[in-house]
């Protein structure tokens, strides 16, 4: 079983103490948050430690799915600079979001969005497949305007464009799915957190309502190669995670 986690836990630190945290706790993977402040990493920096890589590719101010040409132009170039970053580190996988659709747009042109959204992902998939680095898509939580939260609907565009999944098992539960609902064969790599269902609030796991153990046996009964990224808030919920992943696992 891989286990990583995010770098989300330190975003208000610098990244190199992030790294030998993780490291310290012996933790194998380390999941980069690609985008400010640690937009720009120091690939000399990344060798320093003995840690394996995965990267979120920037999601802060970026929409794929935009119908203005020059902001989506603009998403698709910072998550390619994502994948560049993959193939030079030799990270496992790229963590895309599908998108996002605003007031007017969800209002008016939704299908157009998710249209768009598609192509999106189509493109950034072959980018990827060129350089062979696995781009995957992740789910969405029930946020007004975030578009695949509908882990059906993201299944089968993945599987119609040989693409693969990020299962975020915390926006999964969020959007009302059961455990036995978020299983999907297209799943290559795995966001895990805990909450009630009310709040996309990255709980240690354990200390939500998810019957994570049901969810991540059913993984392993599949035979998942791919990484568990522990996507919680902060060091304290990384240790708190971990113990429950060795623990139960």
């Amino acid at each position: 079983m891989k286990i990583g986690t995010s770098t989300l836990a330190g975003i208000e630190h610098e990244l190199d103490g992030t790294l030998e945290f993780i490291e310290n706790l012996g933790i194998e993977y380390a999941e980069l948050v690609h985008q400010y402040p640690t937009e720009f990493i120091d690939k000399e920096l990344l060798e320093s430690y003995n840690l394996k890589y995965s990267i979120h590719a920037p999601f802060m101010d970026v929409n794929i799915a935009s119908l203005q040409s020059q902001t989506r132009t603009n998403s698709i170039a910072q998550i390619k600079s994502s994948i560049d970053l993959a193939r030079d580190i030799n990270a496992e996988a790229v963590v895309v979001h599908p998108g996002l659709a605003p007031f007017l747009a969800n209002k008016y042109f939704k299908e157009k969005v998710y249209e768009t959204a598609n192509e999106s992902i189509k493109e950034i998939g072959d980018y990827a497949k060129d350089l062979g680095v696995m781009a995957t898509i992740e789910n969405m939580p029930s946020f007004e305007g975030m578009i695949y939260q509908n882990m059906d609907d993201l299944n089968q565009i993945l599987l119609e464009n040989d693409m693969y999944m990020t299962l975020d098992i915390g926006h999964a539960n969020h959007s009302g799915y059961s455990a036995d609902g978020m299983i999907f064969d297209s799943i290559k790599h795995v966001h895990a957190h805990d909450n009630f269902g009310d709040d996309d609030s990255h709980l240690p796991l354990g200390e939500g309502s998810i019957d994570l153990k049901y969810i991540i046996n059913t993984l392993e009964s599949k035979n998942y190669k791919g990484i568990y990224i522990l996507e919680v808030n902060d060091y304290d919920s990384i240790k708190k995670s971990y113990e429950y992943m060795k623990k139960n696992f």
